[in-house]
Formats: structure tokens, C-alpha cells, sequence
């Protein structure tokens, strides 16, 4: 297993690992299409952000990016591959977030998710700080998090 750098040649196939993972929870084909738009990963962002991939022999497992404000700091993707949902690559990327952000300085990120993962979430230590309306369908609250490190 290594972690490292995500590519800008590797957007496609980040864009498409993240509907994959997202589908993998059971919204309807809308909700997906409208997601692959919303939160398509592009070459520019990710020569702009932090963007790292996990990968299992040679096989993208998943990957998470950051992006930094002045504001704050902001847990943009974190995707795993359904196939290896549940079987400890979520809480290995995370760790690599984690002393991603604290050799940066960082002391705290926010991020929103659906109630999918809210189990993930609180086991990796973040707290749920409230909810906020989905980008992909205005009518779904999904939370809002925060991790102090």
C-alpha cells in the first residue's frame, strides 16, 4: 500500500472513484448525475489542492484532498473505493490526513458528509458541529464536521 500524490493526468479517474463511493450509499441516478457535476475533481484543482491517493498494488483505493482558505481548512474529497469499504484503507488515508495537516500546522479542518459515514467520522475522532444543505439536492441537510488534531 502506498500514499501519494494524486497526478492532474488522474482527475478522470478521481471524479469517477468518487461517484463509485458516493453511489455505493444508494442514491438515485439524479442524485449521482448531478453529484459527478458538482464534485467533478479537475486537473486545475488538483494542481491547486492537496490531493492524495491511496493505492493497493497498483489499484487506486481511494483519496482525499484539502483545500485551504484563509478561513479555514476544508476536507474537499475523502473516497474510498466501495470494494474496500470496511476493511481499514478509510482509517490508513485518514491517519495520512491527519499528519498531512499537523507537518502543515494545521490544527483543525471542517468537512460536511451525509449520515453514511457518521460512524467513520466519529471513530477518526471528528464531532459533528451542525448541518447544512447539500450542494447536490438543496432539499437534503447533511452534516457538518470538524476535526481537531
Amino acid at each position: 500500500m502506498i500514499i501519494r500524490r494524486a497526478d492532474p493526468s488522474e482527475a478522470i479517474q478521481l471524479t469517477e472513484l468518487a461517484v463509485v463511493s458516493e453511489a455505493f450509499w444508494g442514491h438515485d441516478k439524479k442524485f449521482i448525475d448531478k453529484f459527478r457535476i458538482v464534485y467533478e475533481v479537475t486537473e486545475d484543482y488538483i494542481r491547486n489542492n492537496a490531493t492524495f491517493i491511496l493505492e493497493e498494488d497498483q489499484r487506486l483505493v481511494g483519496f482525499y484532498s484539502i483545500i485551504e482558505t484563509d478561513e479555514d481548512v476544508i476536507l474537499e474529497y475523502f473516497y474510498v473505493d466501495p470494494v474496500f469499504i470496511r476493511k481499514g484503507y478509510g482509517s490508513q488515508l485518514w491517519n495520512h490526513l491527519a499528519e498531512y495537516c499537523r507537518n502543515r500546522g494545521i490544527l483543525e479542518f471542517v468537512f460536511v458528509a451525509g449520515d453514511e459515514a457518521k460512524d467513520f467520522y466519529s471513530k477518526m475522532g471528528a464531532i459533528k458541529v451542525g448541518e447544512t444543505f447539500s450542494l447536490v439536492n438543496k432539499s437534503r441537510k447533511i452534516n457538518r464536521w470538524k476535526m481537531v488534531l
